[in-house]
């Protein structure tokens, strides 16, 4: 892999404490920076990654609806309702 430099500007003050702080961690700035930029870039990919999964999902979810594929809202009300319950009598009994 080859290295090439990347220079900005920044606060004097700021680089200073930076460097300060790289130097307490047994680090320099340099190697500070380039996990920086390392970890933000694994963190956009994995956001990339979530977001086309999400988009799969919601794609997923919409075919099936406009296929037919529905439950009306009152027989989702009257499962979970009844999940509920299952639950509320299973604690009432472990509770005594």
């Amino acid at each position: 892999m080859s290295e090439v430099t990347f220079t900005f500007r920044v606060d004097e003050a700021l680089k200073n404490q930076f460097a300060t702080a790289a130097k307490k961690r047994d680090r320099t700035g340099a190697q500070l920076l380039r996990d920086f930029m390392r970890e933000f870039v694994r963190q956009q990919e994995e956001a990339a990654e979530h977001d086309a999964w999400f988009r799969r999902q919601v794609q997923i979810g919409l075919d099936s609806a406009n296929a037919g594929n529905l439950i009306p809202a009152a027989e989702v009300e009257a499962r979970f309702a009844a999940k509920r319950a299952a639950t509320r009598r299973r604690l009432d009994a472990s509770a005594e």
